[in-house]
């Protein structure tokens, strides 16, 4: 008697643990990873045009810009500052020279060439001068393109020769 109840004990143990309880089994096995689906974005380039400006907004823009790189040209050698802030001056003082000269009529663009070739000339003789041993030379020759680019293309100067 005591060993059928023993192996009934033993019988009803092991249904036990093969059945399990259902809620401990689940706390211990390890839950698959769903994949979840990403939905890949498609950008559409599209071109920013910006805000519309006038003709003299515009150039006002470009003239402030070029000033303010033709001043940090300016400050930059009276400092005796790196090659590489020198040239990039001169180059985006260049640039906002070319683009107000797309804005001039064709007269007001040969006197601004003027001022645009002295202003390549004197960004090749930066190049050249590796070790700065010019830049007084230099600091003169940028700050009279400036006054006279500020005396003679200002806004006020220029306003009727806008195209």
């Amino acid at each position: 008697m005591t060993r059928k109840a023993l192996i009934f004990a033993i019988g009803l143990i092991l249904i036990i643990n093969l059945a399990g309880c259902e809620a401990f089994t689940r706390k211990f096995t390890r839950k698959s990873k769903k994949d979840k689906e990403q939905v890949e974005m498609v950008l559409a380039p599209e071109e920013w045009k910006g805000p519309k400006m006038t003709k003299e907004e515009q150039y006002r823009q470009y003239f402030v810009f070029w000033q303010s790189w033709q001043d940090e040209l300016v400050s930059v050698l009276m400092q005796n500052g790196s090659q590489k802030k020198k040239l990039d001056c001169a180059q985006q003082a260049m640039k906002n020279l070319v683009n107000m000269r797309a804005l001039l009529n064709e007269s007001k663009q040969k006197q601004l060439d003027v001022y645009l070739r002295q202003l390549v000339e004197l960004q090749q003789d930066i190049k050249a001068d590796i070790y700065g041993t010019a830049n007084n030379f230099y600091f003169q020759k940028s700050e009279k393109i400036r006054l006279n680019i500020l005396q003679h293309f200002s806004y006020n100067d220029v306003k009727n020769d806008l195209l």
